[in-house]
């Protein structure tokens, strides 16, 4: 298990759509958090993906009773395969487990998986077992000690033995209990399988998906740890398990069942703007040649052309993304990967019709009004302006994230509201972890705010807030 984030949030590598400078973006706005990455967990967010995870996601959390909107995806930028959860409310999946997962059904397997140990309160199990583990090693070390200070003050023969049972006891209750955890890993790993199945067949697929994942992971119990992938690691294929597994899946109604092709298409999108965003320009035109017409082959090169460089690079990929708007016009995050590369080289004025139509057809997303609200400041006048702040402030009551709060102080410096900057500043810096910080700005806006307003009680909120120990 990783270790957990309260609140991610900004944006990814500047080959993705730059909301501040601390972040990038790839959706055309990968965005990392810095709170995520300050704790080794670079997230990222994109508008196109998230939709696509969700779209995966919400019917196997309906299905186990974890309603909408309580859990949220979330896509940590790493090559290696893997996806975890480390509380309630998160399923983190890996960049390398979207490139290298081919179909979209073998994701969905993973997130049925991850969803069962959520249902199954295996975390809390984990965490509660783990502790109790710690106290009974104490133990066994101060029992151990006490026997080798025991060997000590006797001596000789009888010092030597006392001397080795002190030793045999250390050693032998850590080696037993470490057994025992594992065995509850591996129930829990089996339990969330059987889980996972019972959401699949419900949502009426197939659990071929999960597998395969697994299928291709238990060879890997045989490599050494230095070669072994992150999700072999974390989540042991013991031959039993995959032998029950594997029974269960070709058991299923909905063995064969494949995805839709328009699903497909959209999960082959996704790895393509990940490869385009995330790999050096070589690799992906050797992932995506020339010969390849299709649309994701299509879309990774152009932007794999931006990021190439050179005299023409904006506009040749900009020329290739309208070829792929005139082809798919109805698709929203064609239009926002064009304006995020004109945002990149500096043409924000230009970015702003191609941002508008993608809203329109996306529904305006939260990240979509974020990044329309940096071109929109990028321009600068004053009617601008405030139609980021307006933008801003309603982006945020869905999505919560310091990129928004940070902009949204820069709009309200602009204008001259500076109580109102330093209480969205403190918000920024909260989301990030940096409560210090967060506290400065929040007593020097409450000073200046209406008492009891929604930033003076957020403001409170900040200053009073006494972090777990």
């Amino acid at each position: 298990m990783e270790s957990a984030l309260r609140t991610p949030t900004l944006f990814l590598r500047k080959g993705i759509s730059i909301l501040a400078a601390a972040a990038t973006a790839v959706s055309t706005m990968l965005l990392p958090t810095s709170e995520a990455s300050a704790q080794g967990l670079p997230l990222i967010r994109d508008a196109e993906i998230e939709s696509l995870l969700s779209d995966y996601a919400s019917p196997i959390f309906r299905a186990a009773g974890l309603g909408s909107g309580r859990i949220a995806m979330r896509i940590v930028r790493n090559d290696a395969f893997n996806a975890f959860v480390v509380d309630g409310r998160n399923v983190f999946v890996h960049t390398g487990a979207l490139l290298q997962s081919e179909t979209p059904n073998q994701v969905i397997g993973v997130i049925a998986h991850e969803t069962g140990h959520i249902a199954g309160g295996h975390m809390a199990a984990l965490r509660s077992r783990i502790a109790r583990d710690q106290t009974k090693i104490l133990l066994a070390q101060v029992l151990g000690i006490l026997l080798i200070g025991g060997a000590a003050a006797t001596g000789g023969d009888t010092g030597r033995d006392i001397g080795s049972a002190g030793q045999a006891v250390m050693q032998g209750g850590s080696e037993l209990i470490m057994r025992s955890l594992l065995a509850e890993r591996r129930s829990q790993e089996a339990a969330a399988d059987q889980a996972g199945l019972k959401y699949l067949n419900a949502t009426g697929q197939s659990g071929l998906g999960m597998l395969e994942t697994f299928e291709r992971f238990a060879q890997q119990e045989y490599i050494s740890d230095t070669h072994k992938d992150t999700f072999a690691r974390s989540h042991p294929v013991a031959s039993d398990r995959l032998a029950r597994l594997r029974e269960l899946v070709r058991k299923s109604p909905n063995y064969s069942r494949k995805d839709t092709s328009e699903l497909q298409l959209r999960h082959d999108l996704m790895r393509a703007k990940l490869s385009g965003y995330l790999e050096n320009p070589r690799t992906v035109f050797n992932r995506y040649p020339k010969s390849d017409t299709s649309l994701p082959a299509r879309y990774a090169r152009a932007l794999a052309r931006f990021f190439l460089g050179g005299n023409q690079a904006v506009e040749q990929a900009v020329a290739e993304t309208d070829a792929l708007i005139r082809d798919k016009p109805s698709y929203p995050y064609f239009w926002e990967t064009k304006a995020d590369l004109l945002m990149r080289a500096g043409r924000a004025a230009q970015a702003i019709a191609p941002l508008r139509r993608a809203m329109q057809l996306a529904n305006s997303p939260p990240l979509m009004k974020v990044e329309l609200a940096t071109a929109l400041q990028s321009v600068g006048d004053e009617k601008s302006i405030a139609e980021s702040v307006s933008l801003l402030r309603k982006a945020l009551i869905d999505d919560v994230n310091p990129t928004g709060h940070r902009l949204l102080a820069g709009a309200y410096y602009k204008q001259g509201k500076l109580p109102q900057a330093d209480a969205e500043t403190a918000q920024a810096y909260f989301l990030e972890g940096n409560l210090k910080q967060a506290q400065i700005f929040a007593k020097r806006a409450q000073r200046q705010l209406r008492k009891g307003s929604p930033e003076w009680l957020r403001s409170d909120d900040i200053i009073n807030y006494k972090p777990e120990t």
